[in-house]
């Protein structure tokens, strides 16, 4: 998924994109760098008890379990009710000793049974139970303090935070999932609009011209037939079979219109060409569009097909940018040519809308306009305006 489509969609959102820390970069670093914290301060919370002699069974218990504990952090995220049950197990083993501190891990765990724990109910179960053990530890029943009311305060504190990151994780997740089928949807779309030109071209290759081959091939063999014993027959036939390919070779020139259903009357006027540039510009300019028309005078060796497709293309921008460019607008048609290409450009400097999709049906048509003739097209908005830049080779390719 490109990183423009879903930074859009989230600010759409009214969010921000997220920051990736160090924690999220490296997880399994921080989370052993975690557990060494936790093992660390919990025994230096224990210093000085003369139960930690390791030459003792207590001690040594003792020093076992914060270990344990605190190489369960290891797998807080991927199971974090098991991580925190195993801690909440491990606290109430230290506290039947006469180690009654606790253990630093049940913080970390806390946090993550609210961060990671997809299930809201094992959540409070899990949070449920360290407050529980926290009453007994802290003697919150019996004897409450205000240094214990705030530690317990804390651990809620600790466990709400991981929650709520989890409920905004969550929903950012959708956002990008929104994202991805936006994006499946625009490519989905302009494959459908492909797809749906090449085969109308398809389409009327064989109800156009069909028809004049079939009449071709079946007078070029009546011509054959009568050649040595009627030769003004012949000759009459092969006047029709010229009259028949004339008349295929100007209707497959209207195939690159794909785009708009001629009407019957547009049916039977010819194909525009370059030379009919200058009438559109006028229709342009009736319509409040200030145009002006730079050409090169050597343009004449263009097939009819690569004029009909210049033609098109600009007609298109044009009608882009009575759309969508705004009042007052000031736009320049550029066609140069080269020893071996064709350069055609739009330029306006719209104050409307400055940017148009590239994979927009209407931009889909003159791409596949400009391909059928071996050409490119290009299209980019500029500060201010839109510019549409297409590229022809001379020669049209041969198939």
């Amino acid at each position: 998924m490109s990183d423009s489509l879903r930074e859009s969609t989230v600010a759409e959102m009214g969010l921000r994109q997220p920051i990736r820390t160090p924690f999220e970069r490296w997880p399994h670093g921080t989370d052993l760098a975690i557990a060494v914290l936790a093992f660390s301060l919990t025994l230096a919370m224990w210093e000085g008890r003369d139960e930690l002699d390791l030459n003792t069974f207590t001690g040594v218990g003792s020093w076992l379990t914060a270990f344990v504990a605190s190489l369960a952090l290891l797998w807080r995220r991927s199971h974090a009710t098991q991580t925190h049950t195993l801690v909440i197990a491990a606290s109430v083993l230290a506290w039947l000793t006469p180690l009654a501190d606790g253990m630093v891990a049940m913080a970390f765990t806390l946090y993550s049974v609210g961060r990671y724990e997809p299930n809201t109910r094992t959540s409070l179960i899990a949070v449920t139970a360290a407050f529980a053990y926290l009453l007994v530890d802290l003697r919150l029943l019996t004897s409450p303090s205000v240094s214990s009311t705030i530690a317990a305060g804390m651990a809620f504190g600790i466990w709400y935070v991981g929650r709520r990151l989890r409920f905004r994780g969550e929903y950012l997740r959708l956002l990008e999932e929104r994202a991805h089928h936006l994006e499946r949807e625009q490519h989905a779309d302009t494959e459908r609009a492909v797809v749906a030109e090449r085969t109308r071209i398809a389409r009327e290759m064989h109800d156009v011209v069909a028809h004049k081959v079939s009449l071709m091939t079946v007078q070029a063999g009546a011509a054959r037939t009568v050649a040595s014993s009627d030769p003004c027959a012949a000759g009459e036939a092969m006047s029709a079979v010229e009259t028949a390919g004339r008349q295929a070779l100007t209707e497959m020139r209207s195939l690159l219109d794909v785009l708009r259903p001629a009407t019957s009357d547009e049916a039977l006027l010819p194909q525009p060409a370059l030379a009919d540039l200058p009438a559109l510009m006028e229709q342009v300019r009736d319509a409040g569009v200030t145009v002006t028309l730079k050409k090169s005078d050597d343009l004449d060796d263009l097939t009819a097909t690569q004029q009909l497709t210049i033609y098109r293309i600009v007609q298109e921008a044009l009608t882009n940018v009575i759309k969508h460019a705004g009042d007052n607008v000031t736009v320049i048609v550029e066609i140069r040519g080269t020893r071996e290409h064709v350069n055609v450009g739009i330029i306006d400097d719209g104050t409307g809308v400055t940017t148009t999709s590239p994979n927009g049906h209407g931009i889909v048509g003159m791409r596949e306009r400009a391909a059928l003739t071996g050409g490119t097209l290009d299209v980019r908005s500029r500060q201010p305006g839109f510019e549409v830049r297409a590229r022809f080779p001379r020669q049209e390719p041969t198939s």
